[in-house]
Formats: structure tokens, sequence, C-alpha cells
């Protein structure tokens, strides 16, 4: 990747800034809503020219956050990562330079104190390992990891159980984390600084949370997985394939939606493609995101 796909924003005292692993990745809205079409897209106007093509496809990113509050450099998700095999192909053998843009944005690797993932799919924790001489070691041993408790506890159940999820990160991802005992298991509500909290945002998994900052009187809120594209501010009650629970997920964005319209809130979107943020605004009788 380049400079070009850094941004930073600043949330009263807290700095984030977003490290894009891909970026633009243009594909059909039924591989996110079912039943999508393309006519459906071009419903919204207002996608253009960021988030959806002329065509009707979607256009979505894999990145990631870190930020700064406190003196505490945090991660917030971790990518895909290199070197991975993965269910999907684009997703398998990765070299990418996401250490290195880390770096360019102001936070090289040594100086992550926290990483926190908003839930435990494949492309929210890659980096939180790398491979050395043949083995999954630390990315960031100096930093502490927090799980969700309840988040954790169910990819555990679907290993046990032979469940519905290709689970091979969680070999790769996230049990060096645990061996190295570096790990720490915490609520939905959890607080990472007196700026910075989990806010629960459940349904996409059981335990999935979104990052809600606060800092001088500024606030805005970085999604995770609980939407992938600003076209679900449109329609919040249409069920996300990738959800687990797919009715709790369209409760969860209704209830985010209307909690956050028409407030200075700026929603940060985690898989929203550049400029990624903006805020909830009413579009007739439903929503969109109005950009900076």
């Amino acid at each position: 990747m380049t400079t070009e796909t850094i941004k930073h924003w600043k949330i009263g005292d807290v700095e984030v800034a977003r490290i894009v692993e891909v970026n633009a990745w243009e594909d059909d809205i039924s591989m996110l809503l079912p039943d999508g079409q393309p006519e459906y897209v071009q419903q919204f106007p207002w996608l253009l020219p960021h988030f959806a093509t002329a065509d009707g496809k979607m256009l979505i990113s894999f990145q990631c956050f870190v930020l700064s509050s406190r003196d505490q450099c945090v991660m917030i998700d971790t990518c895909i990562g290199n070197d991975r095999q993965r269910e999907y192909p684009v997703f398998c053998n990765m070299q990418t330079t996401f250490l290195e843009d880390l770096a360019t944005a102001g936070f090289p690797t040594a100086s992550i104190r926290t990483v926190m993932c908003s839930h435990l799919h494949f492309d929210h924790v890659g980096w939180n390992t790398r491979r050395v001489d043949g083995r999954w070691v630390p990315t960031f041993p100096q930093a502490r990891y927090l799980f969700g408790r309840e988040e954790y506890d169910h990819w555990q159940r679907l290993r046990e159980t032979g469940g519905y999820h290709e689970l091979g990160h969680l070999v790769d991802s996230i049990d060096p984390i645990i061996e190295a005992g570096l790990h720490e298991f915490v609520g939905t509500d959890h607080a990472i600084t007196d700026e910075v909290w989990l806010e629960a945002t459940p349904g996409h998994t059981p335990g999935h949370v979104s990052v809600h900052i606060r800092s001088r009187g500024e606030e805005a809120v970085i999604t995770g997985d609980m939407m992938h594209h600003p076209i679900q501010l449109a329609a919040p009650d249409v069920h996300g394939n990738f959800d687990m629970d797919k009715e709790q997920g369209a409760r969860t964005r209704r209830a985010f939606v209307e909690r956050y319209a028409d407030q200075q809130v700026m929603i940060i979107g985690t898989h929203f493609c550049d400029p990624t943020s903006g805020w909830i605004v009413r579009d007739g009788d439903a929503w969109k995101l109005a950009l900076e």
C-alpha cells in the first residue's frame, strides 16, 4: 500500500489512523444482502462514487484502526495478515506493507500497548501474529490483547463442535496469543481509557463490539462489522449474509442508526471505503451517510 491509503482523524485529544490492507474491493451486493441486485444499489445515488460503482456493484475495504488516547497506543482490529491460508483465494498468501504502513502512520509496532479485537473473524485478527522461522508469534509482544469473553467462548464452542465457520485463523492468530499469556478477557462495556470504551453491538457475532470515542466534546464510533457497507443505513432491517444471528444483527443496526442519526457523532465504518467516515442523517424514510 501507499501513504494514500492512510487516513487520520482527531476526535478531541484522541488521534486515530486508518491502515488499509485490501482497498476498494468490488463485488456484487448479493454477497452482503440476500437477494441483492445491482438495481437496488442504484436506487441510492449518494453511494457514488465512494461506496458503489455506476453499474451497481458495492465497494468495500479491509482495514483497521490505531489510536492514541491518554498516552496509550491501541490497535482496533488487525486485518488479515501475511502468509495465511484462508477460505477465499483473495486473502491467501498475502504480502502487504501493513507493518510499514503502521509505522508511517506514526504508530510503529513497538509503540502498541493494547490490541482490541472487535470480534474474532479472520479479517480482524490476522496481524495479531506474524510468521517467524516457520512459527506464528505475537506481532505486538509488548501489548495486552483484549478479547471479549463471550466472543472467545463462542469460537471455542464452534471449534469443539465442528462449527459452521472455517476455523484456521484461530490456530495462527488467536492460539499463539493465548499460549504466550498476552490475552485479557473483557466484557462488552470495557473501558480502554476514559476516552475510549466498548459498545455492545451483537448479531454479526455474539460478543461483537463497536468502539466509542469521546474527548473534549467530540464523539466517534468505529463500527466493526455491525455493518459492512453504508447501504445498510438505508436498510438496517435487511438481514446481512455474514451475521451469525441475522435477526439480532438487524435489531442492532436499527438501534444503532436510531441512536446516532442526526447527532454530532462521527461514524467510522470498519469496511467503508475512503473517506470511511461521516454522519448518519435522515434520507426520506431512511438514512444515509453524509460525508465530511
